[in-house]
C-alpha cells in the first residue's frame, strides 16, 4: 500500500501533535512534518514534497489561504485541506476560492479527516 505522505500546518503546538498522534494510527498516511505559519507551509512544501498539506487557515506570517493560493500556483502542487475552528461556512467558501482542494471545521476532523485524505489521494 503506498504510504500519503502529509505535512501539517498550524500554529498551534499541541493541535499539531494531536493531529500527528491521529494520522499516525491510520493506515496508510504518513506525518512527513510541520509547520507553524503558511510561510514555514510554502518552505517545507519545496523540501519535503508532500502529497497533501492539512493547514488552518489563520496563522501568523502568512494565513492559510495565502499559503494555499501560493501553494496552487507551483507545478505538481501538493493537495490543500485548509481548517479552521470557526464554524462559519464563509471559511468553506474563501477556502475553496484560495484553491483548495477540501475543508475541515476542526471539530470534525476526528470523524472526516482520514476519509477525506483517502479520497483526494486514491490508492
Amino acid at each position: 500500500m503506498r504510504r500519503r505522505r502529509i505535512l501539517i500546518v498550524d500554529d498551534s503546538p499541541i493541535f499539531l501533535a494531536a493531529t500527528t498522534a491521529l494520522l499516525a494510527r491510520a493506515a496508510g498516511i504518513e506525518v512527513i512534518g510541520t509547520a507553524g505559519s503558511g510561510r514555514e507551509a510554502v518552505q517545507r512544501v519545496c523540501e519535503l514534497e508532500p502529497d497533501l498539506v492539512l493547514m488552518d487557515l489563520e496563522m501568523p506570517e502568512m494565513n492559510g489561504l495565502e499559503a494555499a493560493r501560493r501553494l496552487a500556483a507551483r507545478p505538481h502542487r501538493p493537495r490543500v485541506v485548509t481548517m479552521t475552528a470557526h464554524e462559519d461556512e464563509e471559511y468553506r467558501a474563501a477556502a475553496f476560492e484560495a484553491s483548495a482542494d477540501g475543508f475541515l471545521f476542526k471539530s470534525d476532523l476526528g470523524v472526516q479527516l482520514v476519509p477525506l485524505i483517502h479520497a483526494l489521494l486514491p490508492e
